[in-house]
């Protein structure tokens, strides 16, 4: 989309809709996060079915996930939506999705993993932004799970970087600015050849995923690269890439086998970013917004528009 449609600011006392769109969460997970999200003024409730356990390992049925997914963007008293966990099952949404009455009332929906597919589709389809951040059973119930300053920083509209202290080290060197896109990388992949295939061609790219052996992140960016994904891609961010290692191989096998399967693309290219699947402090990235990301002297990812309106 050449136009975004930035949903409106969050203060700090607004209501919050908790959805399920893929698997369910514990139950106590869910009440930690909650707490949290109180303790930071936010007023969560949970949606109707998003404590639903099945069928299989889904949250509900396909049209139960549907009608809480629409409901929370359709709620007047919510100004923001946090899904509780990924895992999966969001896939089944896609086809259901009402792009219109999500037009109609556009709000940050809060989410990674499995939800990439459903947050790119709003992307590409409406240009309602992605916020790839924290969910609520999965890093709001952690004591350390939430890296506050960004969070916050996507809700009230501020510009904002990361760099060093939120895990982000040069592989490649070089500045590239650019439309960031991405999330979880064996998602992506799972999109091609759907009529949800990823939109990546020239965008500032961010990649991440977890539990992935090294010779399975290069498959993965072999068969981007043979689709024809990273033409004119301006940079590449990998994130944390947590337990992506092979058992007995060298520590650098990962970064190596990134290196090799990026050959020969003259971009810039960083790793180690915490957002997504991370180890701590999940940091929120803004897909759809324009962003700058600097390999030298220093390190760092800019965010150089809000995605919120003000």
């Amino acid at each position: 989309m050449d136009r975004l449609l930035k949903p409106q600011a969050v203060k700090t006392d607004a209501g919050v809709s908790l959805i399920a769109p893929a698997s369910f969460a514990q139950q106590e997970r869910v009440e930690r996060g909650m707490e949290a999200l109180r303790a930071l003024g936010f007023a969560p409730t949970l949606s109707e079915y998003a404590r639903e356990s099945g069928p299989l390992y889904f949250s509900g049925t396909v049209e139960q996930r549907l009608r809480d997914f629409h409901a929370a963007f359709a709620d007047e008293t919510t100004s923001a939506i946090v899904c509780l966990r990924g895992g999966y099952g969001s896939n089944y949404l896609l086809e259901g999705l009402d792009l219109e009455l999500i037009s109609q009332h556009p709000k940050p929906l809060f989410a990674y993993s499995d939800l990439t597919g459903v947050q790119l589709w709003l992307l590409d389809g409406l240009g309602l932004p992605a916020f790839y951040g924290p969910m609520a059973a999965a890093d709001f119930c952690l004591a350390d799970g939430i890296h506050l300053e960004s969070f916050c920083a996507t809700l009230k509209g501020e510009p904002y970087s990361v760099g060093t202290a939120e895990g982000l080290r040069t592989l490649k060197p070089g500045t590239a600015r650019g439309t960031l896109y991405g999330g979880c990388l064996s998602i992506l992949v799972s999109l091609l050849s759907t009529p949800f295939e990823p939109r990546t061609e020239g965008k500032l790219l961010f990649l991440e995923d977890v539990g992935e052996k090294p010779y399975q992140v290069d498959r993965m960016l072999w068969q981007l690269r043979q689709a024809g994904k990273f033409e004119g891609v301006q940079g590449i961010v990998f994130g944390e890439m947590l337990d992506c290692a092979s058992p007995g191989a060298a520590p650098e096998l990962l970064e190596e086998a990134i290196l090799n399967a990026l050959d020969g693309l003259r971009i810039p290219i960083a790793i180690g970013l915490r957002s997504g699947h991370v180890s701590r402090q999940n940091v929120t990235l803004t897909f759809g917004v324009k962003a700058e990301l600097q390999l030298g002297r220093e390190t760092q990812l800019r965010l150089l528009e809000a995605a919120v309106e003000r």
